[in-house]
């Protein structure tokens, strides 16, 4: 059989409780012509431990550098012609290395292809899943409008496209894998096998929750991107609609943390915010001032009222 090698690369940090079921799901593909290379990003439970603990599986262990450090370090070491980055909480489902391996033979220009999503909680136990529509023109412009590709394991990539464009940027953080994406179609075709692919669990501890960080991280990401829309009324708009689509979702996100630290009177975490909204959505934190503060003024009208006339 003319089969090529897929390396499935799963970088970990203290996900010991998912990690045993991602490996799992790893090694149960139909298509088994696979290597599983776990990368233990300086864990301090027992994820070294459970990955030891498969013997298909080679575990790769450093000093905790960071999420994109880590597949960094897991593409380093593989020897696949396709890639899958899949996060330790998440499960790919058995049809997903067949089915992205069939439609990157089918579509010989594309450097990735993109599946599906199925969500799943903490427990494993399946989530209601918003309905998922695969992008079929200009996907550099779409995805400067909104991030499609709901998560890293979802994508499967060519080891040549990724020697392309280089590696995961370590500060882009909870968006590198949206700009490593972006990057690639911006330069190549891509693909979507429109089938599910992957299960993306939802947990209190997911980067995802970590709305500062998401923030930061979105809107860094896109607005590099503002060098390469210029000249595009077209690209442009999209790109700014891209920019307040995540300001508006982690940045409100955001600022009720933030209310919720000023309420605790935990001043570092609340001053940290506030910059991190400055910074990064001050049009939102300003109309939100502007509302508390009209609150305020109609709520001393109306008790100046009262006392005026009882």
């Amino acid at each position: 059989m003319d089969l090529d090698l897929t390396s499935i690369i799963i970088p970990c940090y203290n996900q010991a409780r998912f990690l045993g079921e991602a490996i799992e799901s790893a090694l149960a593909q139909t298509y088994s012509y696979c290597e599983v290379i776990v990368v233990d990003d300086g864990s301090t439970d027992n994820s070294a431990t459970i990955a030891a603990s498969f013997d298909r599986a080679h575990c790769l262990r450093q000093k905790n550098r960071g999420l994109g450090e880590a597949r960094n370090a897991g593409l380093e070491v593989s020897r696949g012609d396709y890639i899958v980055f899949l996060d330790a909480d998440d499960r790919l489902l058995p049809n997903a290395l067949q089915d992205c391996v069939n439609s990157l033979k089918a579509n010989p220009e594309c450097a990735f292809v993109y599946g599906h999503v199925k969500l799943i909680g903490s427990d494993g136990s399946p989530l209601p899943t918003p309905n998922q529509v695969g992008v079929c023109d200009d996907h550099y412009l779409e995805l400067l409008r909104h991030n499609y590709i709901w998560t890293a394991g979802a994508v499967m990539y060519r080891r040549k496209a990724l020697e392309s464009v280089g590696r995961f940027n370590p500060l882009a953080n909870g968006s590198a894998d949206f700009g490593l994406n972006i990057l690639i179609a911006r330069l190549s075709p891509i693909c979507c096998s429109n089938t599910p692919v992957v299960e993306y669990r939802r947990h209190d501890e997911s980067m995802s929750r970590d709305y500062a960080l998401m923030l930061k991280s979105a809107v860094t990401v896109r607005r590099g991107h503002r060098k390469f829309a210029q000249g595009s009324e077209v690209h442009k708009e999209a790109l700014e609609t891209g920019i307040r689509s995540v300001q508006e979702d982690y940045g409100e996100k955001l600022m009720h943390v933030v209310g919720d630290r000023l309420r605790e009177r935990n001043w570092r975490k609340a001053i940290s915010g506030l910059t991190t909204l400055l910074r990064h959505y001050p049009r939102g934190l300003v109309k939100r001032i502007r509302r508390s503060l009209n609150s305020i003024a109609l709520s001393l009208q109306n008790s100046w009222n009262s006392t005026k006339h009882p």
